[in-house]
């Protein structure tokens, strides 16, 4: 095995099933690949992860939600990969694209960009926000029991390439390294709570790492409760966008003391507020003592890669913002913690005595 994990051609072992009298795949593989992060080439080490940003969007096929706002639609592969080789050299190592299946993620395309590339891809299954699904669409009526199954495939075995139009059948052999979720604005009740349900049944099964999308800020205590109350352990939670709103520390602060990630983004996103507020707020934390509790992203859209005729660029963390924090005055020990070191503990699944604790 490759550095970046599995080797490029070579055929994964869910492929071509088990060999007669071995144990089962699942069985075998959770002693060979917990504490290790699921990329789309493969397991590696959390050390190998590099810098890593913890929540973008790499590829995004048209529907309803494009269809609505196209600013979403992320569908050009050598635009993509124009942004990942830019990323590269400005020193990204990783990324989480957050895109699940069933809503436009174009699967196929991530392990074929992250080789190409040289960027670590952590894939996603899992679910997204009302707006990315039509009323027909599976997300609405599949049963819970249907749906744990989906979404220990996509981390077990592999990602589906299809998905959109009906249940998906197509599947690669790419495997999905966390579990999205997604609050709408009324929360996690009615249908969502039945996909809360869902990811929070997964995540207890696999040990998977849970990316969650919050609206305007708050949301994550609710949230928090509703998965330790299923046995899914703080240490396997990620909230994202807390930082949406200005002056938010204190909230955000009490997420982190539980024992949950914070994934910051709202970078380079001055409709809510400038770098400068984003840089007060992640001093704020670290003087609170939860530098060890944050992961940071931006959270790209069309509107903001650079390759698109966008306003930023992935890059844009690296070549702008970090050199920001550091004449704010935060610490390179810090940078490296938000950047290197956390997410590799965060995006890693752990052993079995050290889940749901």
């Amino acid at each position: 095995m490759s550095a970046r994990g599995a080797e490029p051609g070579t055929q994964p072992e869910s492929a071509r099933g088990a060999e007669p009298g071995t144990q089962p795949r699942c069985a075998r593989e959770a002693e060979t690949e917990t504490d290790r992060i699921m990329t789309v080439l493969g397991p590696i080490e959390p050390d190998q992860l590099g810098a890593c940003q913890a929540h973008e969007h790499l590829f995004v096929k048209e529907g309803p939600a494009t269809r609505t706002f196209p600013d979403l639609l992320l569908d050009d592969y050598g635009k993509t990969l124009q942004e990942l080789t830019t990323y590269f050299a400005a020193g990204g190592r990783s990324l989480v694209d957050a895109q699940p299946v069933g809503s436009g993620r174009m699967a196929g395309l991530q392990e074929r960009v992250s080789r190409e590339s040289g960027v670590h891809v952590v894939a996603a299954t899992g679910f997204h926000r009302p707006l990315f699904y039509d009323e027909s669409h599976w997300i609405h009526h599949a049963s819970m029991h249907k749906l744990v199954g989906l979404f220990t495939e996509e981390l077990e075995t592999g990602l589906y390439l299809d998905g959109e139009s009906a249940w998906p059948v197509e599947r690669g052999t790419a495997r999905a390294g966390i579990i999205k979720t997604a609050a709408g604005p009324d929360g996690i009740s009615g249908r969502w709570g039945t996909l809360f349900d869902a990811a929070a049944e997964t995540a207890g099964r696999t040990a998977a790492p849970v990316l969650i999308h919050t609206e305007e800020g708050h949301g994550a205590m609710e949230i928090l409760r509703f998965f330790l109350d299923r046995g899914v352990a703080a240490h396997q939670l990620i909230f994202c966008h807390l930082d949406r709103v200005a002056g938010n520390s204190a909230y955000m602060a009490e997420v982190a003391a539980a024992g949950a990630w914070l994934e910051l983004d709202t970078i380079g996103r001055f409709k809510y507020h400038d770098d400068r507020e984003e840089a007060g707020t992640i001093g704020k934390l670290i003087s609170l003592g939860h530098g060890a509790h944050m992961l940071l992203g931006l959270d790209v859209t069309r509107a903001r890669m650079r390759a698109y005729g966008g306003t930023i660029g992935l890059a844009y963390l690296h070549d702008r913002f970090l050199p920001l924090l550091r004449q704010s005055g935060i610490l390179e020990a810090d940078l490296r913690r938000m950047m290197v070191e956390n997410p590799a503990k965060a995006l890693r699944r752990h052993t079995t005595d050290t889940r749901n604790k």
